[in-house]
C-alpha cells in the first residue's frame, strides 16, 4: 500500500472552507425544514415549506471560516497527539472534539442568526443582516453565543461518533482496495455512513440546541430553564417523540451532507497536494 502524505495546515484550511461552503449551500433547504420541525411554535407557524432559503446569508458568511477552523485544527491535532494503532480512535475523538470547540466559536453566531431567520422570529421579511442587528441590539455580543455550550454538548458526541467511524471505514476500505489515499467518491461513501449514524443518535441534543437558540428571553431579567428542565418540559408537554423531531431530515441531510462534506474535502486535499 502506498504511503499517505499529510496535508499542510493551509491545505487543510482551504479544503475545509471549500467543503463547508459546498455542503451548507447545497443542503440548506433540508436544514430549514429540520429547524422548523424542531421549533416549539410548530412547523407551519415557523414557516412550513415557504422561504426555505431564509437565513442563508449567515451561512454564506460563516460556513467557510467555521469548516476551515475545524479541519485545520483536526488535522493538526490528529498528527500531534501520540496515540496510534489500537488507540487511533481515541486520537480521532480527542482531535475532533478540540476542532469542534474551535469551529463553534465561529459557527454558533451564524447558527443563532440562521435559526431565528429560518423560523421567522423577527418577521417573515427579515433578512439575515437585520436579524444580526436585532440580536446585537437586544442581547449584545453574548446574544450571538446563546446556546454555545448546548451546541458543544451536541457536537462533541456527534464528532466523537462520526470521525472515529469515518477514519475506521476509510482504513478498512484502504486495506480492502490495497490503496491509500482513497479517491474522493470512496471517502464520500464512508463520510455518508458515518455522518448518518452520528446524526440519528444525537438528534435529541440537536432538538435541545434549537430550542435554546430560539429562546430570546434575557437570562439577566427572566428565569430561563436549565438544560435538564428543558428536556423535562419537552418530554412532559410534547412527549418523547418531540426529542426526535426532525430526525429524518437531519439524518438525510447529514448523511448526504457528510458524503459531500468529506468527499469534497478529500478531493480538495488531493488537488492541493498534487499541485
Amino acid at each position: 500500500m502506498a504511503a499517505e502524505r499529510k496535508p499542510t495546515f493551509f491545505q487543510s484550511l482551504a479544503a475545509g472552507g471549500l467543503a463547508g461552503t459546498a455542503v451548507d449551500l447545497l443542503f440548506f433547504p433540508i436544514d430549514t425544514v429540520k429547524t422548523r420541525l424542531q421549533s416549539a411554535q410548530g412547523f407551519i407557524k415557523a414557516g412550513g415549506f415557504r422561504g426555505i432559503y431564509k437565513g442563508v446569508g449567515s451561512v454564506v458568511v460563516g460556513s467557510a471560516p467555521g469548516a476551515a477552523a475545524f479541519f485545520s485544527t483536526y488535522e493538526a491535532m490528529k498528527h500531534s497527539i501520540p496515540l496510534h494503532g489500537q488507540l487511533a480512535p481515541v486520537n480521532h475523538m480527542l482531535s475532533a472534539s478540540v476542532a469542534e470547540v474551535a469551529a463553534c466559536l465561529i459557527r454558533v453566531p451564524t447558527e443563532v442568526i440562521k435559526t431565528r431567520t429560518q423560523t421567522s422570529m423577527y418577521g417573515a421579511s427579515t433578512s439575515s443582516f437585520k436579524a444580526a442587528t436585532l440580536v446585537l441590539e437586544h442581547d449584545g455580543i453574548r446574544g450571538f453565543y446563546r446556546g454555545f455550550w448546548t451546541t458543544i454538548m451536541r457536537e462533541i458526541p456527534f464528532t466523537s461518533l462520526q470521525f472515529p467511524l469515518y477514519e475506521f471505514l476509510k482504513h478498512r476500505l484502504s486495506i480492502y482496495l490495497d490503496r491509500k489515499p482513497l479517491y474522493a467518491h470512496e471517502a464520500a461513501v464512508c463520510g455518508s455512513i458515518a455522518g448518518g449514524t452520528a446524526a440519528a443518535l444525537t438528534t435529541p441534543l440537536d432538538v435541545l440546541k434549537t430550542r435554546v437558540m430560539l429562546d430570546h428571553r434575557d437570562p439577566s431579567k427572566q428565569q430561563v430553564p436549565s438544560l435538564l428542565m428543558r428536556v423535562r418540559q419537552i418530554y412532559i408537554q410534547e412527549g418523547a417523540r418531540a426529542l426526535f423531531a426532525g430526525i429524518i431530515p437531519r439524518t438525510m441531510w447529514i448523511s448526504a451532507g457528510g458524503s459531500v462534506f468529506l468527499g469534497v474535502y478529500e478531493w480538495a486535499i488531493r488537488g492541493f497536494m498534487s499541485a
